[in-house]
């Protein structure tokens, strides 16, 4: 953990900020933006980038992917200018539970992928790229999007580590489990088989 610099009401702050940025289902939006229906009735019914992508609209998907990683980077960055380290990894940790848990979707969110890519990017470009490669090795590997996501979240805070990081290893810890926790349906999924690959139809 980082050295606990800032007074209650600051990290309280910058925690509520990082939770109402992350809760943004930037999913949503863009798809009705581009008018591609509701995401919640499409494929899995999930808001992030892999469902979007469900809709045949790259662009779509693509959009998604980016603000739904801009928005942990962004709340780390700007808390970490602002406050120090220690609200900027409260921030991150709560933009993540924003976007997993957001109150306008009655805390129904997406599995956090993005974010979690996005926040590992925002703290340390190095571990953040090799956050990105593990993920490509999982998904391709298996050709499951789920499996990039698991592998890329294991692996994350071992990089921390190996990386310099160390100051941010309850961060770490809290974001992979998180990632796990939103993807317990995907690994029951992959245990029986029956996860599906990637560029199958849902």
């Amino acid at each position: 953990m980082p050295i606990i610099e800032n007074s209650a009401v600051v990290l309280t702050l910058w925690a509520t900020i990082g939770y109402l940025l992350g809760s943004i289902p930037f999913g949503i939006v863009v798809a009705r933006m581009l008018n591609l229906g509701n995401l919640r009735d499409i494929g899995s019914g999930n808001i992030g980038a892999t469902n979007v992508l469900r809709t045949g609209n790259k662009k779509a998907a693509a959009l998604t992917l980016i603000f739904d990683a801009a928005k942990g980077a962004v709340v780390l960055l700007l808390a970490r200018n602002f406050a120090g380290e220690d609200a900027a990894q409260l921030a991150a940790v709560m933009a993540i539970l924003g976007h997993c848990f957001p109150i306008w979707l009655k805390f129904k969110g997406g599995k956090g992928v993005a974010t979690f890519i996005g926040i590992m990017l925002a703290y340390s470009f190095p571990v953040g790229a090799a956050c990105c490669v593990a993920w490509l090795i999982g998904a391709f590997g298996w050709r499951i999007s789920s499996m990039g996501a698991l592998v890329s979240a294991s692996a994350s805070t071992f990089l921390l580590v190996l990386m310099g990081g160390g100051s941010a290893l309850f961060m770490g810890i809290f974001l992979t489990l998180m990632v796990f926790f939103r993807h317990r349906e995907n690994i029951t999924r992959i245990r029986l088989g029956t996860e599906p690959k990637i560029g199958a139809k849902v």
